[in-house]
């Protein structure tokens, strides 16, 4: 049957068709593309309307209609007429970059005034901040779990729809930040200020900054009628700067939120620039395993006026002391050797040919001690161990019944714990010293790269440069990508900045951290054409 026709028979039973319905129905079949109606009183359901429909129609002649108020009609035929008739092809415009780039810093920074420090995170206001921008464009929007993690915290979700034909793709960030000592900044870490072409804050680069990026590449998409094969999906997490509570609390609760989703962007991936110049794109495949360590010493307190051999500190120190002069071995896992051959490229001479074939290289002294002197690449070719937190008595004149330390390891993907804590212990060589496990190692991350969304990065990434190299390092810090990973989610680290190597490694978890003003209107344009290019 004919949509005419059954509209016409829908009237017949309503008892409301006369010629100008026949005349309104004729046009809806013949010109229409576009239909908006409004039904008084109506509910979703089998529930019949109350009131007056009125439609109007526009098609491609330009013409205008308006179905008389006296016709009355069921939901069923309203929604049915909405969804009857085609919407018309639409040729996505090209949003204002310029004025997107502005509004982009805008929001972040104000986002950057809203503290979040975890802890104890207070995450909450945060993401009420972001629903309240989602709303205001169209989306509906959960806030989740705010009873499972306590006071203050939450879990937003949101999803701007496509056609369904592929699977989702989800921008995933955590709204929690880590302390910050204002002594040490030079603007107020909390102001969202910008100076010199920079936006200063507490979680510009970790990862305000991205979330924001990921929201306004969303509304970008939205806005300009881009088609869209999948569903972008938004998630802003609790809680990843401590225990990851947040996105365990979400996967474990909310699976069904997720279950179409193919893949996911958060942190942990790189652009660095080095002397002025990109060194790569660097899509997140893997990272390094959290094993933090709590040791302790007992002794006897007694007045500090007295030394003696049972005051605790001292041996505490020896213990750590044992620990910082002892090099973890060198380790070439399989992906941190393609990386460094990838990397290979952009030298010359023996430099190059240490990188082509870095396993071999880490025995010749002088190749090693050029690899571990770079930072990052030492902590991506071995375990690494950090002295990071010390506690003894709270007063000057008292010698402390105990003292504690708190160390900071990180182990590649295919380090065994046991094995490594038994190494240290044996380093220490202590049994009075007691070792606590902080937090348990996340399962080994490793992801595939032959796929959609990892082309779609390499287009977009070569539309900006078309010798660029784009590679896959290894993260050193650790993620909620394993939490995601488990439920099949195929999980990347995907930066949208270009960050001079020298603000990655002093701003993250440091002071004065800060993204360009020209940055953040890269990284909208850049993650635009990622998700554009991944439908």
């Amino acid at each position: 049957m004919s949509f005419y026709a059954w509209a016409v028979a829908e009237f017949r039973r309503a008892g409301n068709f006369d010629s100008f319905t026949a005349l309104s129905l004729t046009y809806f079949a013949l010109l229409a593309q576009r239909v908006r109606c409004s039904v008084p009183g109506a509910r979703f359901g089998t529930a019949r309307c109350s009131g007056s429909v009125d439609c109007t129609v526009s098609g491609r002649s330009g013409i205008s209609l308006l179905i008389p108020p006296m016709i009355r009609c069921s939901l069923l035929l309203t929604a049915a007429l909405a969804a009857a008739i085609p919407l018309p092809s639409q040729t996505p415009s090209q949003p204002d970059w310029n004025a997107l780039g502005d509004e982009t810093v805008r929001v972040l920074s104000d986002y950057l005034k809203i503290n979040t420090t975890n802890p104890p995170g207070n995450e909450l206001q945060g993401a009420l901040f972001l629903k309240g921008i989602l709303e205001s464009e169209g989306f509906e929007v959960q806030i989740l779990d705010t009873a499972e993690l306590g006071k203050g915290r939450g879990n937003l979700y949101a999803r701007l729809k496509g056609d369904g034909s592929k699977k989702a793709i989800a921008l995933v960030h955590h709204i929690d930040v880590v302390p910050s000592d204002p002594r040490y900044w030079t603007v107020d870490p909390f102001a969202g200020a910008t100076r010199d072409g920079f936006l200063y804050g507490r979680g510009a680069l970790d990862m305000k900054g991205d979330g924001i990026v990921h929201l306004m590449a969303m509304l970008a998409l939205k806005r300009s009628g881009v088609s869209l094969t999948r569903d972008i999906v938004f998630i802003a997490n609790t809680d990843e700067e401590l225990a990851s509570t947040g996105a365990l609390v979400f996967v474990d609760r909310h699976a069904d939120l997720l279950k179409d989703v193919e893949f996911l962007f958060t942190e942990g991936g790189n652009n660095p620039i080095r002397n002025g110049k990109l060194e790569y794109y660097g899509i997140g495949v893997a990272e390094k395993r959290t094993f933090w360590q709590h040791l302790t010493v007992k002794g006897t307190p007694s007045h500090g006026s007295r030394p003696t051999r049972q005051n605790p500190v001292p041996r505490l120190i020896r213990a750590l002391h044992n620990i910082a002069m002892f090099e973890t071995p060198l380790h070439v896992t399989p992906g941190v050797q393609k990386f460094f051959r990838d990397l290979s490229r952009n030298y010359t001479g023996e430099r190059r040919t240490w990188l082509a074939n870095v396993r071999a290289a880490t025995a010749i002294p002088r190749a090693r001690s050029w690899l571990t002197s770079d930072v990052y690449w030492n902590a991506i070719l071995r375990n690494t161990v950090s002295l990071t937190v010390v506690n003894g008595s709270n007063k000057t004149n008292v010698i402390p019944a105990e003292a504690t330390a708190e160390v900071d390891i990180r182990l590649l993907p295919d380090q065994n714990p046991e094995r490594v804590l038994a190494e240290l212990q044996r380093v220490v060589g202590d049994t009075a010293v007691k070792w606590r496990t902080l937090l348990q190692p996340k399962v080994p991350l490793e992801n595939p790269t032959d796929t959609d969304l990892f082309r779609a990065i390499e287009r977009a990434a070569h539309e900006r440069d078309s010798t660029a190299l784009v590679t896959t390092p290894m993260l050193t810090a650790a993620t909620d990508r394993p939490t995601y990973r488990k439920l099949g989610i195929i999980t990347y680290g995907f930066s949208p900045f270009k960050v001079p190597v020298e603000d990655n490694q002093k701003g993250v978890h440091g002071n004065d951290e800060r993204i360009s003003i020209e940055n953040i209107g890269f990284g909208v344009r850049f993650l635009y054409d990622v998700l554009r290019y991944a439908q």
